[in-house]
């Protein structure tokens, strides 16, 4: 049990990797929950695990707190955030380029409600009364 041990402290690079490829392995099993930040933090962990032979787990929890931390910080910001600025659909909106234009009153608007003329049809239209040809 202790040669266990002695191993994983030995070689904490192949533990950080192997926690890596599982990690970066289950982003593509269940995409988009941050598993691909927390697995490239692990990834980088071992490498500096295996530039630093000496730190203990301690070191490495630490160094990988930080990693995974700015790695979904960094991740975040740069790609999930640009969804929020995407301009606004206009599919099924093609009414709303109608909005604020004037039309000729084609039916007299009585009560509210009457026609206009838009390019070479009728169209029902709400407003205040107006007489044919306004």
């Amino acid at each position: 049990m202790l040669d266990s041990f002695a191993w994983m402290l030995e070689e904490a690079h192949w533990l950080w990797w192997s926690a890596g490829v599982l990690l970066l392995a289950g982003e593509m099993i269940i995409p988009g929950v941050y598993l691909l930040w927390i697995g490239m933090a692990a990834a980088l962990t071992g490498v500096a695990a295996w530039l630093m032979p000496g730190l203990d787990f301690e070191g490495h929890g630490l160094i990988f707190a930080v990693l995974a931390a700015l790695s979904v910080f960094i991740g975040h910001r740069y790609f999930y955030s640009k969804r929020a600025e995407e301009p606004e659909s206009t599919v099924n909106t093609r009414g709303n380029r109608h909005v604020g234009k004037v039309y000729i009153v084609a039916e007299p608007i009585k009560n509210g409600r009457g026609h206009v003329t838009v390019g070479d049809s009728r169209w029902l239209a709400e407003g205040p009364d107006a007489a044919i040809g306004e």
